[in-house]
């Protein structure tokens, strides 16, 4: 079988089309670059400035602290277990709407019983807020 070879000098019959496409890119590049970018309006609706005070500050927390010894002191006032839970009754009776956060640190070699007395104490003063320190 013989087979037809093209070995002649004459002209391709495909089309180049690489540097049609370069061109056309850069083309593309331009308009883009060149066009003016458009906004779109968003409607806000922003909050209106007020003049209402601010809210009043929120209480110190109370704290409460049982050391090595079991000894109980509140804001570093050694107080004993009744006069602790008396004081947690004042402190709730000025304001039962928002009583102050009790804060309850701990040592480690504390006695357990001493710690169940305080909680004891704060829950039959109706705390409810009261939070564990860890040191």
């Amino acid at each position: 079988m013989a087979f037809a070879s093209n070995s002649g000098g004459g002209a391709m019959s495909d089309i180049n089309v690489t540097p049609l496409v370069d061109v056309l890119l850069v083309l593309l590049i331009i308009f883009m670059v060149t066009m003016p970018t458009q906004t779109y309006p968003i409607k806000l609706d922003l909050p209106q400035a007020t003049t209402t005070p601010p809210p009043p500050p929120k209480k110190p927390p109370v704290k409460v602290s049982i050391d090595a010894t079991g000894t109980v002191s509140w804001n570093g006032t050694v107080v004993d277990l009744k006069g602790l839970e008396a004081q947690m009754k004042d402190t709730v009776a000025e304001d039962p709407s928002d009583t102050p956060m009790l804060q309850i640190e701990s040592a480690n070699e504390a006695p357990y019983d001493i710690f169940a007395r305080v909680l004891a104490a704060a829950k039959n003063a109706n705390m409810e807020k009261i939070g564990f320190v860890q040191n």
